[in-house]
């Protein structure tokens, strides 16, 4: 009877600090914070942080990792924890922090289905001695913003406005419609994209497959 009385319920115990190390291991911190020897609570700490590097036993040497248990025990304890840390204690305040706000880059391009990427491709080119290489660089770019266009206009394009959008692009500095090159055509494009897609391949299939048979 006094068993059923005594039983605690979730409901009625303090919320957990750090939830991932259950409630024997903040009963545990808890018991250290209550120890009034100072020697104790440090063997008691350190037997605390070796159960907690069991936890992960591939991780509980690593310098970094130890660090961090450190810094979880005092925040179980809510900072209340007067022990000697091999690491320097974080305080509160820094934890509780506000981290900046990352700035986001703003980029406004103005043919959108090329992509920013292609944009930092052309200026990485346009650094580049003429040559073999950049040539070759340059081509590898105006076929890729075809391949672009392609899948953001699903028809055919004429080489002639790859090329202006990549002088566009370069402030003049790359004309391949000047060196007479030519793109891989279209066609191949589209091809290939349907190949890669496998929807497309099982509707053609099934298209096959019912082809001949009677519907009632």
């Amino acid at each position: 009877m006094n068993l059923v009385e005594n039983l605690e319920y979730n409901t009625e115990r303090p919320q957990l600090i750090i939830p991932e190390y259950g409630r024997h291991f903040q009963k545990m911190v808890d018991y250290a914070v209550s120890l009034e020897d100072a020697g104790e609570r440090n063997k008691i700490a350190k037997a605390i942080i070796s159960v907690m590097g069991n936890l992960q036993p591939h991780l509980r040497d690593v310098p970094d990792f130890q660090h961090k248990l450190w810094d979880q025990l005092f925040i179980m304890s809510d900072f209340k924890l007067d022990v000697e840390s091999p690491f320097p204690i974080t305080s509160k305040e820094v934890l509780q922090k506000r981290p900046d706000p990352l700035p986001y880059p703003q980029n406004f391009p103005k043919y959108r289905f090329y992509g920013n990427n292609i944009k930092r491709m052309i200026d990485v080119a346009v650094q580049w001695e003429k040559g073999d290489m950049r040539s070759g660089l340059e081509y590898a770019i105006a076929n890729h913003m075809k391949k672009c266009y392609l899948n953001w206009n699903k028809d055919t394009v004429d080489d002639k406005a790859i090329f202006n959008h990549l002088y566009e692009l370069s402030d003049g500095r790359i004309d391949l419609a000047a060196d007479g090159e030519n793109l891989t055509d279209s066609g191949q494009f589209l091809k290939n994209r349907v190949a890669k897609n496998p929807r497309s391949s099982n509707k053609k299939n099934q298209r096959n497959n019912n082809r001949g048979k009677k519907r009632y």
